[in-house]
Order: C-alpha cells, then structure tokens, then sequence
C-alpha cells in the first residue's frame, strides 16, 4: 500500500475514532442531564424530594410517602416492596429513585430494561443513609447545589442533638413494638427502630436476635422495658393507646405501671430522611421525661 493511502486510512479512522467519542460524550452527558418525570419510592426519599423543591418533578409516589402532606395527593404506584412494573411505567417517568428496601427486584429490573433510570440507595439505618438519599435524589433531579446547602445544615442539626444525647446521665430501657397489621412484633438488632433507640440514648430492651419477633409473654417479662415505642399508626390498628395497654403481656412491664409509651408518626419515626435530628431529639425528650 502506497504512503499516501496509509495517510489516508490513518485519517479516516481518526475522524471515525473522533465521532464515536463525541456520541458517547453526548450520550454521557444525556444520561446524566436531570430527569422530568420521577417516581419516589419510600417516604424519607420523598420528603428529600420535596426538601430540594424538586416537587414539580414528581408524577408519583408509594403508599409509604405520606410527608408533607401534598405528597399524599400524589399519584401512587402501591407499597414499596411490592411494586408492579406496570404501575410504574404507567406513569411513564424517566427515573425512579429509592432505597433497597423497594421491590421485588426483578420488578426493578424490567423497569431498568425499560430503559428507565433506576437509583437505589442501600438502607442501613445511619446517619450516612440520609446523606445518600439527598444525594441520590439531587443526582436525578439536577439539584446538587440544593443538597450541597441542605446538607450542611442538617449535619449541624444531627451534630448538636449528639451532643444533647451524650449529656444525658441516664439510658432508659425501651422496646419497639410494630403493630401496623398482623400479631405485633417486638423489634431487635439490624432494624430502623434498634438504631433509632440507640440514636436517642437508649437502649433495646431485646437482644440476641435481628429483625423482627413476635410478642410474647416471657419476652416481656425478661426485656423488661421501661418504655414503650411505637408509631402512632400502629397504636391504632391496636384500638387507640387505652386498648394498647390492656394487652396482658404489657402488664409484666416497668412501662405498664407509668404507661410510658412513646407513639409518633411511622416516617418521621423510622424513615431516617431530612427530619432524623428531629425525630432523634424527640425520642430522646420523650422517654427521658417518661422514665425520671
């Protein structure tokens, strides 16, 4: 081959080589440019959804995205962990943004092959969990300099509730009892509710297992809590607070004879989002006052 056709062909894969860069390079930047349609899965995602005011992005939510209270009248695509991929694509969005909890996975996974952005933040029950979620949120939604801002000041917020839990002499005993439906469950290690009580200066009153177990007789007895927490949801599929301690198995407790019993609202409770310090500082308020 003759020097001038090498040049030649040298060129042209060279010009061949500078298109096929450019595309990707426009399809990077594409796949990176914000979304205009957005499905939330979990409460504390949307509430960082709303926290960034990137509300106007949203065309749906799951059931458990009750805060604040216009994301109730939001379209919903059922529970977090049992979706269907065809109430999702329904509302045609371009991403969905959640945490592992959400599901089942191979729902996920049609979505993805849908050709729908899907960003999943692992929970773990942390104060790095709800920076993931501002994060993973401002990704999708183009709103980095929101989060960047928001972030220092909560990390302020969480930094001075620390401090206010660290002063505190006494760490009283409490159980996290779930009640939502079903026969209640009494929660233990590796669970939303294990790390809130922690968070707020407790201890669990339960050890040795993860997860959640029934609510038994002995184990009332031997955990011996002396506060009781709940969500306020779970309160009333149990009748209201005055049926909630007519249950026997209670009346074994040091929290029956004071009906210390600490009930908030199940998102602000366990949805470890923008309002943890919040809910920490409250929890942590509240059993010390009940068990002085």
């Amino acid at each position: 081959m003759s020097a001038p056709a090498v040049r030649g062909r040298l060129v042209r894969r060279a010009l061949l080589g500078g298109m096929a860069a450019a595309l990707l390079g426009a399809r990077s930047v594409q796949a990176r440019a914000p979304a205009r349609r957005i499905v939330s899965l979990g409460g504390a995602v949307t509430e960082a959804v709303y926290a960034l005011g990137a509300e106007g992005l949203l065309v749906g939510t799951d059931t458990t995205s009750l805060y604040p209270e216009a994301a109730q009248r939001t379209p919903k695509v059922g529970y977090l962990r049992q979706l269907s991929a065809e109430g999702l694509l329904s509302l045609q969005p371009d991403a969905i943004v959640g945490t592992t909890e959400a599901g089942p996975p191979v729902v996920l996974d049609q979505v993805r092959s849908a050709g729908v952005r899907v960003e999943l933040v692992r929970a773990e029950h942390s104060w790095d969990e709800v920076a993931r979620k501002l994060q993973a949120v401002a990704r999708v939604a183009g709103r980095e300099a929101q989060a960047q801002a928001l972030q220092a000041r909560l990390d302020a917020e969480w930094a001075e509730v620390r401090q206010t839990v660290a002063r505190a002499t006494r760490r009283p005993r409490a159980l996290f009892i779930l009640s939502h439906g079903g026969a209640p469950m009494v929660a233990g290690g590796g669970t939303a509710a294990d790390a809130l009580i922690r968070f707020a200066g407790g201890v669990n009153a339960v050890r040795g297992f993860d997860g959640y177990r029934p609510l038994t007789a002995e184990a009332m007895a031997s955990a011996a809590p002396e506060v009781i927490v709940n969500s306020t949801q779970g309160i009333e599929a149990l009748g209201g607070e005055a049926a909630f301690w007519q249950r026997p198995e209670l009346a074994l407790t040091p929290a029956f004879r004071r009906k210390a019993l600490v009930a908030m609202e199940a998102n602000h409770l366990l949805g470890f989002g923008p309002r943890l310090p919040g809910a920490v500082r409250e929890l942590h308020a509240r059993m010390l006052a009940l068990t002085a």
